[in-house]
Protein backbone atom coordinates (compact mmCIF):
# COMPACT_ATOMS: atom_id res chain seq x y z
CA UNK A 1 0.00 0.00 0.00
CA UNK A 2 3.15 2.44 1.02
CA UNK A 3 4.66 1.80 -2.37
CA UNK A 4 1.14 2.70 -4.20
CA UNK A 5 0.82 5.64 -2.22
CA UNK A 6 3.87 6.65 -2.73
CA UNK A 7 4.02 6.30 -7.15
CA UNK A 8 0.67 8.42 -6.54
CA UNK A 9 2.19 11.06 -4.63
CA UNK A 10 5.16 11.08 -7.64
CA UNK A 11 2.49 11.04 -10.18
CA UNK A 12 0.89 13.80 -8.75
CA UNK A 13 3.77 15.95 -8.29
CA UNK A 14 5.06 15.65 -11.65
CA UNK A 15 1.62 16.45 -13.18
CA UNK A 16 2.09 19.86 -11.15
CA UNK A 17 5.68 20.29 -12.82
CA UNK A 18 4.26 20.17 -16.58
CA UNK A 19 3.42 23.03 -18.58
CA UNK A 20 0.11 24.93 -18.62
CA UNK A 21 -2.02 27.41 -20.28
CA UNK A 22 -4.77 29.87 -18.79
CA UNK A 23 -7.28 30.98 -21.12
CA UNK A 24 -9.07 34.20 -19.40
CA UNK A 25 -12.79 34.72 -21.88
CA UNK A 26 -13.25 37.62 -20.16
CA UNK A 27 -9.99 39.13 -21.82
CA UNK A 28 -10.52 37.68 -24.99
CA UNK A 29 -11.72 39.99 -27.95
CA UNK A 30 -11.93 38.01 -30.91
CA UNK A 31 -8.75 39.16 -33.04
CA UNK A 32 -8.27 35.61 -34.17
CA UNK A 33 -4.38 36.44 -33.53
CA UNK A 34 -3.85 32.93 -32.40
CA UNK A 35 -5.29 31.68 -34.64
CA UNK A 36 -3.03 33.64 -37.33
CA UNK A 37 0.06 32.70 -35.49
CA UNK A 38 -0.65 29.48 -35.24
CA UNK A 39 -0.98 28.90 -38.70
CA UNK A 40 1.80 30.45 -39.54
CA UNK A 41 4.36 28.33 -37.34
CA UNK A 42 2.71 25.05 -38.87
CA UNK A 43 2.85 26.27 -42.59
CA UNK A 44 -1.21 25.92 -42.90
CA UNK A 45 -3.39 28.63 -45.17
CA UNK A 46 -4.00 31.99 -43.39
CA UNK A 47 -7.66 31.98 -44.51
CA UNK A 48 -9.64 32.32 -40.98
CA UNK A 49 -11.69 28.76 -40.56
CA UNK A 50 -15.00 28.34 -38.71
CA UNK A 51 -14.12 25.01 -36.45
CA UNK A 52 -11.41 22.84 -35.59
CA UNK A 53 -9.79 21.39 -39.21
CA UNK A 54 -6.41 19.77 -40.04
CA UNK A 55 -5.48 22.91 -40.84
CA UNK A 56 -6.74 25.04 -38.43
CA UNK A 57 -5.64 23.66 -34.87
CA UNK A 58 -6.80 26.21 -33.17
CA UNK A 59 -10.25 28.33 -33.05
CA UNK A 60 -12.11 31.58 -31.79
CA UNK A 61 -15.41 30.84 -31.65
CA UNK A 62 -18.65 32.90 -30.67
CA UNK A 63 -20.99 32.58 -28.77
CA UNK A 64 -23.04 35.61 -28.39
CA UNK A 65 -21.09 38.71 -27.45
CA UNK A 66 -18.01 36.41 -26.02
CA UNK A 67 -15.46 34.50 -28.10
CA UNK A 68 -14.46 31.47 -26.90
CA UNK A 69 -10.91 29.63 -27.81
CA UNK A 70 -10.83 26.20 -28.62
CA UNK A 71 -8.10 23.52 -28.71
CA UNK A 72 -6.48 20.37 -27.84
CA UNK A 73 -6.71 20.41 -23.65
CA UNK A 74 -4.11 18.28 -23.12
CA UNK A 75 -5.62 15.76 -20.64
CA UNK A 76 -2.87 14.73 -17.60
CA UNK A 77 -4.28 11.22 -18.75
CA UNK A 78 -4.77 11.51 -22.37
CA UNK A 79 -7.65 9.11 -23.65
CA UNK A 80 -6.44 9.73 -27.49
CA UNK A 81 -3.09 7.96 -25.84
CA UNK A 82 -4.54 5.11 -24.12
CA UNK A 83 -6.61 4.42 -27.44
CA UNK A 84 -3.78 4.82 -29.51
CA UNK A 85 -2.77 1.02 -30.41
CA UNK A 86 1.08 1.83 -31.59
CA UNK A 87 1.67 5.12 -29.47
CA UNK A 88 1.41 7.76 -32.11
CA UNK A 89 0.24 10.12 -29.46
CA UNK A 90 1.84 10.22 -26.15
CA UNK A 91 1.70 12.54 -22.81
CA UNK A 92 5.03 14.59 -22.84
CA UNK A 93 6.85 15.29 -19.29
CA UNK A 94 6.79 18.79 -20.46
CA UNK A 95 3.12 18.52 -20.84
CA UNK A 96 2.11 18.53 -24.39
CA UNK A 97 0.18 15.48 -25.55
CA UNK A 98 1.99 14.89 -29.01
CA UNK A 99 1.66 13.14 -32.31
CA UNK A 100 4.27 10.65 -34.11
CA UNK A 101 2.81 10.61 -37.51
CA UNK A 102 5.71 8.07 -38.04
CA UNK A 103 3.97 5.57 -36.02
CA UNK A 104 0.18 6.15 -37.16
CA UNK A 105 -1.56 3.41 -38.70
CA UNK A 106 -5.30 5.23 -39.26
CA UNK A 107 -7.20 3.87 -37.07
CA UNK A 108 -8.88 6.78 -35.63
CA UNK A 109 -9.59 5.35 -32.27
CA UNK A 110 -8.24 9.09 -30.87
CA UNK A 111 -10.96 10.72 -32.55
CA UNK A 112 -13.70 8.54 -31.15
CA UNK A 113 -11.99 8.51 -27.73
CA UNK A 114 -11.27 12.38 -26.68
CA UNK A 115 -13.89 13.60 -24.69
CA UNK A 116 -13.02 17.26 -26.17
CA UNK A 117 -13.75 15.92 -30.06
CA UNK A 118 -10.59 17.67 -30.68
CA UNK A 119 -8.13 15.70 -33.37
CA UNK A 120 -8.81 16.44 -36.80
CA UNK A 121 -8.07 13.48 -39.94
CA UNK A 122 -7.37 14.39 -43.37
CA UNK A 123 -10.06 12.63 -44.73
CA UNK A 124 -9.09 14.71 -48.00
CA UNK A 125 -5.58 13.09 -49.06
CA UNK A 126 -4.41 10.12 -50.41
CA UNK A 127 -2.09 9.64 -46.91
CA UNK A 128 -4.29 11.22 -44.10
CA UNK A 129 -2.50 11.43 -41.00
CA UNK A 130 -4.29 13.06 -38.08
CA UNK A 131 -3.47 16.92 -36.46
CA UNK A 132 -4.21 18.79 -33.69
CA UNK A 133 -2.46 20.91 -31.63
CA UNK A 134 0.83 20.13 -29.90
CA UNK A 135 1.12 23.41 -27.42
CA UNK A 136 4.15 24.04 -29.48
CA UNK A 137 6.33 21.57 -27.67
CA UNK A 138 9.02 22.04 -29.80
CA UNK A 139 9.21 25.92 -29.03
CA UNK A 140 8.93 24.88 -25.24
CA UNK A 141 11.75 22.88 -25.27
CA UNK A 142 13.47 25.69 -26.20
CA UNK A 143 12.42 27.77 -23.87
CA UNK A 144 9.87 29.47 -25.87
CA UNK A 145 6.49 30.38 -25.22
CA UNK A 146 3.43 28.60 -27.42
CA UNK A 147 3.19 30.76 -30.58
CA UNK A 148 -0.76 31.40 -30.14
CA UNK A 149 0.23 32.59 -26.56
CA UNK A 150 3.33 34.64 -27.63
CA UNK A 151 0.33 36.42 -30.15
CA UNK A 152 -2.66 37.23 -27.52
CA UNK A 153 -2.37 41.05 -27.41
CA UNK A 154 -4.62 41.39 -24.23
CA UNK A 155 -3.17 38.58 -22.29
CA UNK A 156 -6.10 36.43 -22.37
CA UNK A 157 -3.83 33.44 -23.15
CA UNK A 158 -0.90 32.70 -20.61
CA UNK A 159 1.73 30.26 -19.99
CA UNK A 160 3.22 28.69 -16.90
CA UNK A 161 3.79 25.92 -14.76
CA UNK A 162 0.53 23.96 -14.14
CA UNK A 163 0.78 24.46 -10.39
CA UNK A 164 1.08 28.48 -10.69
CA UNK A 165 -1.55 28.63 -13.21
CA UNK A 166 -3.59 26.89 -11.58
CA UNK A 167 -2.81 29.49 -8.43
CA UNK A 168 -3.57 32.61 -10.99
CA UNK A 169 -6.61 31.22 -12.06
CA UNK A 170 -7.88 30.79 -8.32
CA UNK A 171 -6.42 34.19 -7.08
CA UNK A 172 -8.49 35.77 -10.51
CA UNK A 173 -12.17 33.91 -9.00
CA UNK A 174 -11.49 35.06 -5.83
CA UNK A 175 -11.41 38.60 -6.95
CA UNK A 176 -14.80 38.22 -8.01
CA UNK A 177 -17.00 38.22 -11.77
CA UNK A 178 -16.12 34.91 -12.59
CA UNK A 179 -17.49 31.65 -12.41
CA UNK A 180 -16.46 29.67 -9.55
CA UNK A 181 -14.97 27.20 -11.46
CA UNK A 182 -12.10 26.58 -13.41
CA UNK A 183 -12.80 24.11 -16.08
CA UNK A 184 -10.11 21.64 -16.84
CA UNK A 185 -9.11 21.22 -13.78
CA UNK A 186 -11.20 18.52 -12.57
CA UNK A 187 -12.80 17.24 -16.07
CA UNK A 188 -11.45 14.06 -17.74
CA UNK A 189 -9.46 13.72 -14.92
CA UNK A 190 -7.56 16.88 -14.99
CA UNK A 191 -6.19 18.78 -18.19
CA UNK A 192 -2.94 21.36 -18.91
CA UNK A 193 -4.80 24.00 -20.13
CA UNK A 194 -7.64 26.05 -18.05
CA UNK A 195 -10.66 28.24 -19.04
CA UNK A 196 -11.60 31.12 -16.66
CA UNK A 197 -14.81 32.91 -17.36
CA UNK A 198 -17.53 35.61 -16.19
CA UNK A 199 -20.73 32.97 -17.67
CA UNK A 200 -21.48 29.02 -17.28
CA UNK A 201 -19.71 27.04 -19.47
CA UNK A 202 -22.20 24.88 -20.77
CA UNK A 203 -23.28 28.11 -22.02
CA UNK A 204 -20.38 28.33 -24.14
CA UNK A 205 -20.60 24.81 -26.18
CA UNK A 206 -17.73 23.66 -23.48
CA UNK A 207 -18.06 19.53 -23.48
CA UNK A 208 -19.34 18.37 -20.56
CA UNK A 209 -16.74 15.40 -19.31
CA UNK A 210 -16.48 13.00 -16.54
CA UNK A 211 -14.68 14.03 -14.33
CA UNK A 212 -12.98 10.45 -13.82
CA UNK A 213 -9.71 9.89 -15.88
CA UNK A 214 -10.88 8.76 -19.52
CA UNK A 215 -8.28 6.25 -20.01
CA UNK A 216 -10.11 3.89 -17.72
CA UNK A 217 -13.64 4.69 -19.78
CA UNK A 218 -11.13 3.88 -22.60
CA UNK A 219 -10.04 0.79 -21.48
CA UNK A 220 -13.67 0.01 -21.02
CA UNK A 221 -15.30 0.43 -24.24
CA UNK A 222 -12.50 -0.64 -25.94
CA UNK A 223 -12.49 -4.19 -24.54
CA UNK A 224 -13.54 -5.99 -27.60
CA UNK A 225 -10.96 -4.24 -30.02
CA UNK A 226 -8.23 -7.17 -28.75
CA UNK A 227 -11.21 -10.03 -30.06
CA UNK A 228 -11.99 -7.80 -33.25
CA UNK A 229 -8.16 -7.03 -33.99
CA UNK A 230 -7.39 -10.23 -33.84
CA UNK A 231 -10.37 -11.95 -36.01
CA UNK A 232 -10.09 -9.15 -38.84
CA UNK A 233 -5.97 -9.42 -38.34
CA UNK A 234 -6.64 -12.78 -39.30
CA UNK A 235 -8.74 -11.97 -42.09
CA UNK A 236 -6.85 -9.61 -43.35
CA UNK A 237 -3.66 -11.44 -43.63
CA UNK A 238 -5.50 -14.69 -45.18
CA UNK A 239 -7.02 -12.18 -48.00
CA UNK A 240 -3.43 -10.81 -48.04
CA UNK A 241 -0.96 -14.50 -48.31
CA UNK A 242 -4.13 -15.54 -50.97
CA UNK A 243 -3.08 -12.25 -52.83
CA UNK A 244 0.69 -13.21 -52.70
CA UNK A 245 0.30 -16.18 -53.64
CA UNK A 246 -1.59 -16.17 -57.04
CA UNK A 247 1.06 -13.09 -57.80
CA UNK A 248 3.86 -15.99 -56.88
CA UNK A 249 2.00 -18.51 -59.36
CA UNK A 250 1.47 -15.78 -61.86
CA UNK A 251 5.15 -15.08 -61.75
CA UNK A 252 6.42 -18.39 -62.19
CA UNK A 253 3.56 -19.55 -64.40
CA UNK A 254 5.00 -16.47 -66.83
CA UNK A 255 8.84 -18.30 -66.45
CA UNK A 256 8.87 -21.78 -67.07
CA UNK A 257 7.41 -23.31 -70.37
CA UNK A 258 5.37 -26.03 -69.99
CA UNK A 259 4.89 -28.32 -72.42
CA UNK A 260 1.53 -28.44 -74.34
CA UNK A 261 -0.65 -30.87 -73.88
CA UNK A 262 -2.23 -32.94 -76.70
CA UNK A 263 -5.98 -31.42 -78.04
CA UNK A 264 -8.55 -33.88 -77.06
CA UNK A 265 -11.44 -32.47 -79.31
CA UNK A 266 -13.57 -34.40 -81.83
CA UNK A 267 -11.64 -34.12 -84.84
CA UNK A 268 -8.15 -35.13 -83.25
CA UNK A 269 -9.96 -38.46 -81.78
CA UNK A 270 -11.01 -39.19 -85.44
CA UNK A 271 -7.84 -38.82 -87.11
CA UNK A 272 -6.33 -40.98 -84.40
CA UNK A 273 -8.90 -44.00 -85.03
CA UNK A 274 -8.42 -43.61 -88.63
CA UNK A 275 -4.81 -43.96 -88.51
CA UNK A 276 -5.35 -46.95 -86.28
CA UNK A 277 -7.63 -48.49 -88.40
Amino acid sequence: MREVARATDEKEESMEHTRAILVDITKCIGCRSCEQACKQVHGFPAESEPKLSPTNLTVIEEHGPKFVRKMCNHCQEPACASACLVGALKKTALGPVTYDAAKCIGCRYCLVACPFSVPRYEWTKLVPYVKKCDMCAARQEKGQPPACVEACPTGASTVGWRDDILEEAERRILGGGYVKHIYGSEEAGGTSVFFISDVPFESLGFAAAPKQAMPVLTANALGDVPTVVMVGGSLLAGLYWITQRREAVARVEGTIAYPRRPTTDASSDNETHTERS
